[in-house]
């Protein structure tokens, strides 16, 4: 799950200008009868003078008209999933107030245009002022009276992916302001969470006898009672807080560039040499890891046991150890969110120790037995004379369940120890090209026997065992039909692809199903990788009725050296606005090690409530944080899981363990041999779970028993319904 916490993302809105024109009417003009003659010209009213010493004010040329300005990033998400990218004025009666639910109203939504490729950094925006805009009135003047107040608004970038031609309160994350990628800087500090220290605001004040801010005031904070009070025109004016005291622009055209917050800002080390880099990464994986408690990582003896090979690699200028160095860093530590890119050096270093394969792949039953469940024809195993469904029982010498334990795959690391352990399997069958391999075997009703192979470069047999195996890419993010029992099926391949397009497939899925009078609908998430832990939620929220917290995540503060949850950053899911958009029928839901990060997150929220009941044979991958990538020499990504996702109570419920099956769909040489005639043994499982209610076919240990015979005639005549009634 990737997240960026408080940035908003979202829809295009065209709001027009109100143009007011004068009409009349022509023909004959009469002259006036005394009762109709006109009234003497009206006085003007002399101008009312600010009791506020008024604001100087820059560049005079009567107030914003068009403001324009540059959107810098390099953080690594910002444009995944982006289907809608806008910048806007955004209201900031939500800053104001300290209303962490504040949801942006409607009228006051001043979209503007994006005039370059928003997926070049830095990209221009441009947004045309409002003559008559509709925001929030904020009386910040602290004259102890009700006046009129002013119209705040920061330009702020956002996405739309619910599709409505505003932001709806889903797309702006629940409510509140931006912290990111707006003109206001805006703190992550603890003492100091989500308040504005600097930046620029765009106001409006309707007369010119309202006051604004010139300064912080003594406590360093905007919009407090200590802050010193300026008069500003009436008009659109700029206030610029990075000054003290603040400067008020009228400029015509004003530039606001968008920041990029120091919290999200690409760290590169590529400029360093191989151990400075070392160094600058321990260390922000000292500080800044989500789990180092949680796992018992010793950082201390990371460095011992890397930075000598990192000293080694620097003094022998050898880029081959520096990047081996570095892979093995990120395979020390057990958690699925860290890793590495490769570049062409580790590709090849991957395909050649890979290279060679036996034409078959295994599998582990439930008792611990490993069986051959898949044959390449005309493979050296086959050839061998190893058939399907053999026992494996070593392979060079060494028993099957120490070499499994001793294989390294190149796909560490894990969160989990069902994930290592399948990914184990996997490679404990691959070799160099041109290897002499033996394998110790027992073919079904025949006695042990061992065949000495050489490998040949087949890939078959090591793709055919992937998580992944069968997806080619080109799926859309939400696949659906209607089964031929009646029932749903629907399988997320990704909360990764376009937000928009997801969400309007999610929502077709939802009205198909509900027009054809599904009762049931099975959830397939075995296959998706992750993405946007924001949208697996929402998404979750079509099967509720309700608001649900569903938990928080932590993050290193720089000013304490502690994680720090706010309370206000608490995850909740939105159910649709549109009910008929809402599902309530059963819902069962298929998972699997494929499953992870933000898919781990949606199959978690359908355990709320026992909303719906998890299917599968293993657990998800138990990849529950948030991540960010930094960069390293020779170009190298490396990513650190830097947010703590925990639940409701505030406990770490996902990293490390994953969701696991409330049914178990047991692993059994008969189910490996079903599945590899075509069969899928957790949709036959679930097809079969979904028509029976809650509770089915569960034996109980005994009759019910009552703590003594008060308790059943206490329970008579309370009123108690039986059965038989019921």
């Amino acid at each position: 799950m990737f997240m960026l916490r408080k940035l908003l993302v979202i829809p295009l809105l065209m709001v027009g200008l109100v143009l007011l024109s004068g009409c009349g009417t022509t023909g004959t003009t009469e002259a006036p009868s005394e009762a109709t003659a006109p009234s003497k010209p009206a006085t003007q009213e002399p101008a009312v003078e600010s009791q506020f010493p008024p604001a100087e004010i820059q560049n005079d040329e009567g107030g914003p008209v068009v403001v324009t300005g540059d959107v810098a990033y390099t953080y690594a998400f910002f444009t995944e999933g982006v289907a809608q990218p806008l910048v806007i004025l955004e209201d900031q009666g939500g800053f104001v107030a300290r209303d962490r639910n504040f949801v942006i109203p409607e009228s006051s939504q001043v979209m503007g245009q994006i005039t370059s490729d928003v997926n070049v950094s830095p990209f221009i925006y441009t947004v045309e002022m409002p003559i008559e805009p509709q925001a929030t009135l904020n009386d910040v003047d602290n004259d102890g009276e009700t006046d009129t107040g002013v119209m705040i608004y920061a330009v702020a970038y956002w996405t739309n992916a619910f599709g409505n031609p505003f932001l709806e309160e889903r797309d702006q994350g629940g409510g509140g302001w931006s912290s990111a990628y707006a003109s206001t800087r805006v703190s992550d500090d603890r003492d100091a969470y989500l308040e504005v220290y600097g930046g620029k605001y765009i106001i409006y004040a309707p007369d010119d006898q309202q006051g604004f801010p010139s300064g912080f005031g003594d406590d360093g904070k905007l919009f407090t009672e200590d802050d010193p009070i300026v008069g500003i025109p009436a008009g659109w004016t700029v206030v610029d807080m990075d000054t003290d005291p603040f400067t008020f622009d009228r400029s015509a055209e004003p530039k606001l560039d968008l920041i990029e917050p120091e919290s999200l800002a690409l760290d590169d080390f590529s400029a360093m040499s191989y151990t400075e880099a070392f160094d600058a990464m321990l260390e922000k994986f000292r500080n800044e890891y989500a789990f180092t408690e949680y796992k018992h990582i010793d950082w201390d003896a990371m460095a011992a046991e890397f930075r000598p090979r990192f000293e080694e690699a620097e003094q022998n200028s050898d880029t081959g150890a520096y990047l081996n160095a570095l892979r093995d860093f990120t395979w020390a530590i057990p958690d699925t969110h860290v890793g590495i890119s490769f570049n062409d050096y580790l590709n090849e270093e991957f395909a050649a120790e890979t290279a060679g394969g036996l034409g078959m792949a295994i599998m582990e039953t439930d008792d611990g037995k490993v069986y051959v469940n898949y044959l390449l024809e005309g493979g050296p195993a086959a050839e061998a004379g190893i058939q399907f469904g053999a026992e494996v029982l070593q392979i060079n010498d060494t028993p099957i369940e120490d070499a499994i334990a001793a294989a390294v795959p190149w796909s560490s690391p894990f969160s989990n120890p069902e994930s290592k352990r399948l990914q184990q399997l996997r490679y404990v069958l691959r070799f160099p090209a041109n290897s002499e391999v033996e394998v110790s075997y027992q073919n079904p009703n025949s006695a042990p026997a061992t065949a000495a192979m050489t490998t040949t470069n087949e890939r078959d047999s090591f793709s055919v065992s992937s998580v992944y195996a069968g997806v080619e890419g080109t799926e859309l993010p939400v696949e659906f039909r209607i089964l031929d029992n009646g029932y749903g099926y629907v399988k997320v391949y990704s909360f990764f692809d376009n937000d928009l397009l997801t969400v309007q497939l999610w929502e077709r899925m939802i009205k198909t199903f509900n027009d054809a009078g599904v009762s049931g609908i099975i959830v397939d998430m075995r296959q998706n990788g992750g993405g946007s832990g924001w949208l697996a939620d929402q998404m979750a929220a079509y099967f509720f009725q309700e608001r649900t917290v569903l938990g928080n995540v932590g993050y290193y503060d720089d000013s304490t050296g502690e994680f720090y949850f706010d309370q206000g950053d608490e995850q909740t899911f939105i159910p649709p606005p549109n009910e008929a958009l809402r599902f309530e029928g059963t819902v069962v839901v298929l998972v699997g090690p494929g499953c992870a990060s933000a898919c781990e997150f949606f199959s978690y929220d359908m355990t709320l409530d026992d909303r719906a009941r998890i299917i599968g044979q293993y657990p998800t991958a138990g990849a529950g944080g948030s991540v960010e990538d930094f960069v390293m020499p020779e170009d190298i990504s490396v990513r650190i899981t830097k947010g703590r996702a925990v639940n409701a109570d505030g406990e770490i419920h996902i990293e490390g363990t994953g969701v696991v099956p409330d049914i178990d769909v047991p692993v059994t040489l008969d189910s490996i041999t079903r599945q590899a005639n075509g069969e899928d043994v957790i949709l036959d499982a679930a097809i079969s779970v979904i028509s029976q209610p809650i509770g089915a076919g569960v034996t109980p240990s005994g009759p019910p028993t009552l703590d003594n015979s008060g308790d059943l005639i206490e329970l008579a005549q309370g009123g108690t319904n039986f059965l038989e009634d019921l």
